[in-house]
C-alpha cells in the first residue's frame, strides 16, 4: 500500500470545527508539521475537507 506524506502548511485559525476536527484526527499538533499516513480512500477523504490547509507528498 502506497504512504503519503501530509505536511500542515496553513493554521486552522478561522477555519470551520469540522475541519479542525479533520487536522487533529489526522495527528497534527504544530504548523508545519508532517504526518505519513496509508493511502486509502478513508485518508483522501481527510485531505479533501483539509486541502486547503495540508500539502500532500508521495512517502517512498
Amino acid at each position: 500500500m502506497a504512504k503519503l506524506k501530509i505536511t500542515l502548511v496553513k493554521s486552522t485559525i478561522g477555519a470551520l470545527q469540522k475541519q479542525k476536527a479533520t487536522v487533529k484526527a489526522m495527528g497534527f499538533h504544530k504548523l508545519n508539521s508532517s504526518v505519513v499516513m496509508e493511502d486509502t480512500p478513508v485518508t483522501r477523504g481527510m485531505i479533501k475537507v483539509v486541502s486547503h490547509l495540508v500539502k500532500v507528498e508521495d512517502a517512498e
